[in-house]
């Protein structure tokens, strides 16, 4: 039995915050930021929204599209970094309001891998027979944990959500291989504070990013015996356009085979991968039978990629 995507969706919030509207809280500029960045504008999520509403929104969608009822699912797992509260987990709030008692709930800690980890785990429960329809979210909402006064971090990231149901799929078909890592001595270039916003040391984060995601990457399309000729789409984690160019450059594919979204969203970390994936579903850029790499890395450091041929 093989584990594969039976359905996509996502959900972003409608305030649209502009590098225009961040030159007025702190010393940067669109130019500086654009250049640098890719990101020109992202989405933050009103007070009364938080990350388990973002959640649940991504994941009707994706249920909606697989066909797949929620009574169906036999386990929910939600990558985050910025959960409602320090218990219950958001894959039990969302639970609770899809109505899929019969599914186990928890959320996986990975930062911006995370989506990554998710569908790795949920693959072994259904390659194994042990479940057969698991629910994939990656959803956070960094502007709670951003510095608004810190200008080289607060530009970089938004808020979002993106699921995905994972369920059995043609021999041909689903997840082929994966790659997942960590390195905690990388600690110190990315973490949450004591005062609970984001610290990220950009320089070090983006060598490693670079050397990472492009060899993971290349990674996974070996590890089945395949070539860099062989992938048709690439959806990097969106995190700085510079980053995601270095992923595209290793892989030698054209620019047009690379999912962009980083320009609008910024970078919504775990959410960042399922949501250019469902975006990029719903406008038809991903065809049957397809090789899809989906690459990302995150605080931890961690790191993870996967191989996958599109269709059931």
């Amino acid at each position: 039995m093989k584990a594969g995507i039976l359905g996509t969706g996502h959900y972003v919030p409608e305030h649209v915050v502009t590098n225009k509207d961040l030159e007025k809280i702190v010393d940067t500029s669109d130019e500086w930021i654009q250049a640098r960045t890719g990101i020109a504008e992202r989405r933050i999520a009103p007070d009364d929204i938080d990350t388990s509403n973002m959640a649940y929104e991504s994941a009707v969608g994706a249920l909606e599209e697989s066909g797949i009822s929620a009574k169906d699912l036999d386990m929910i797992l939600v990558a985050t970094v910025t959960s409602d509260m320090g218990f219950p987990s958001v894959a039990c709030q969302i639970q609770e309001r899809l109505g899929a008692f019969q599914a186990s709930a928890m959320d996986l800690s990975a930062a911006c891998s995370g989506f990554i980890y998710g569908m790795v785990t949920a693959k072994q429960f259904i390659e194994s027979g042990t479940y057969q329809n698991i629910l994939v979210v990656g959803v956070e909402k960094l502007s709670k944990i951003t510095d608004w006064e810190d200008r080289n971090t607060c530009v970089l990231f938004g808020d979002g959500a993106g699921a995905a149901v994972i369920g059995p799929v043609s021999d041909d078909k689903g997840i082929l291989s994966f790659e997942l890592g960590a390195d905690g001595t990388g600690i110190p270039h990315l973490h949450q504070t004591s005062e609970d916003y984001i610290h990220m040391n950009g320089r070090e984060v983006f060598k490693f990013a670079v050397r990472q995601m492009g060899d993971s990457a290349l990674n996974v399309v070996e590890k089945v015996g395949l070539t860099k000729d062989d992938v048709d789409y690439l959806i990097p984690h969106q995190a700085n356009i510079r980053i995601m160019e270095a992923a595209r450059e290793k892989l030698e594919i054209p620019d047009e085979k690379m999912s962009k979204s980083v320009h609008k969203y910024g970078n919504t970390s775990a959410a960042s991968i399922p949501i250019a994936l469902s975006e990029d579903v719903k406008a038809g850029k991903i065809k049957e039978d397809e090789l899809i790499v989906l690459v990302g890395f995150g605080g931890g450091l961690t790191w993870g990629a996967v191989a996958l041929r599109w269709g059931k």
